[in-house]
């Protein structure tokens, strides 16, 4: 080495620790002491590696939720029916709410979450003002709201349409509506601009177009007809085109025979198909051809009599007292359900 390099070299002067170096550190509890960057990385991996499980762990836990829906529990008061919303008063009473009701008082609360919008398309979905719209779940809206407790909810901001289509699904998936509310629904549909036509409406939402026609059919028909059942509900599918076909042959006749029988209702307690029997009985044009009577026998006895009209209206007269006020009841369901099968 030559002079002037170990001179240099003499003037380097290393740190001296100032404590006694430990015959083996690792022993004393220390970790041992790293002279290179490297080892300096490997020595913090190794003191942090109980974070760096907990972390890996956690991450696992995240991923298995990744997609899921969070259910919020909101104020029932915060929540409106939604413009579409096809349930009909009496859907709220009955032994079918009430049971639904004490099912979600007992369990703290609605089990199965109802789904909700920001209301008029908000994006704030949490927070004292937020409101909500409600895209399906009505009754146990409104079982909460009877029972003042909040009702689980998903909030999803979606349009006007799959908000229409996710409702339709979800309660044809449950307590299906009845034929007049289906039609409502529909009608409410249609006349809102949301669907160009019943086509457009039967392919989006995946239902028989006669169906949607039928439906539609009786969410036309004159409130007074309807007033005239004991409830909108009790209506059905089948009876949507004789209405129509009787009001059409005689509408003064069936407004008429609805109002008598709305305002004899309480007194005659009327079923549902004796409602449709009375509405549909067509009296024959003036001047139509008329076959002759022909009488009616029970065991041997004339009872009544009974005619068939050229244009296909049959009429029954029994005499009164001849039949029971059940055994009336059991002749019109049997007519009714002979009629259903045709």
């Amino acid at each position: 080495m030559s002079k002037k390099l170990a001179a240099k070299n003499a003037m380097i002067a290393l740190p001296v620790s100032s404590r006694p170096a430990l015959a083996n550190e690792s022993e004393a509890g220390a970790l041992p002491r790293t002279r290179t960057a490297v080892g300096g990385m490997a020595q913090f991996v190794t003191t942090q590696s109980p974070i760096h499980r907990e972390a890996e762990a956690l991450r696992k836990v995240v991923e298995a939720f990744d997609g899921a829906r969070v259910v919020r529990a909101i104020a029932p008061g915060a929540v409106v029916p939604s413009q579409w919303a096809n349930r009909h008063a009496d859907s709220f009473d009955g032994a079918d709410f009430a049971a639904l009701k004490r099912e979600i008082q007992e369990a703290g609360g609605n089990v199965q979450p109802i789904k909700v919008r920001p209301l008029n398309g908000s994006t704030e979905v949490t927070g004292p003002d937020a409101r909500y719209e409600i895209v399906f779940g009505h009754r146990r809206h409104r079982a909460c709201l009877e029972l003042n407790i909040p009702v689980n909810a998903l909030i999803e901001p979606i349009d006007d349409q799959k908000l229409f289509e996710q409702m339709e699904r979800e309660n044809r998936g449950r307590k299906n509506l009845s034929a007049w509310e289906q039609g409502c629904m529909y009608q409410a549909a249609l006349e809102t601009g949301l669907y160009a036509s019943q086509r457009k409406l039967s392919e989006s939402i995946n239902v028989d177009i006669s169906l949607i026609s039928k439906s539609i059919a009786l969410a036309k028909l004159p409130k007074v007809v309807i007033d005239a059942f004991p409830s909108p509900l009790d209506v059905q599918f089948r009876w949507a085109q004789p209405l129509r076909d009787a009001l059409q042959q005689d509408h003064a006749g069936v407004i008429a025979r609805a109002q008598e029988i709305s305002a004899s209702s309480p007194a005659t307690n009327l079923a549902a198909g004796e409602v449709f029997a009375r509405l549909t009985q067509v009296v024959a044009k003036k001047g139509a051809s008329q076959a002759p009577a022909r009488t009616l026998e029970i065991r041997g006895k004339r009872a009544g009599e009974w005619t068939a009209g050229a244009d296909g209206a049959v009429t029954l007269n029994i005499k009164a007292g001849v039949l029971s006020t059940q055994q009336q009841t059991d002749l019109l369901a049997a007519i009714d359900a002979f009629i259903g099968t045709v």
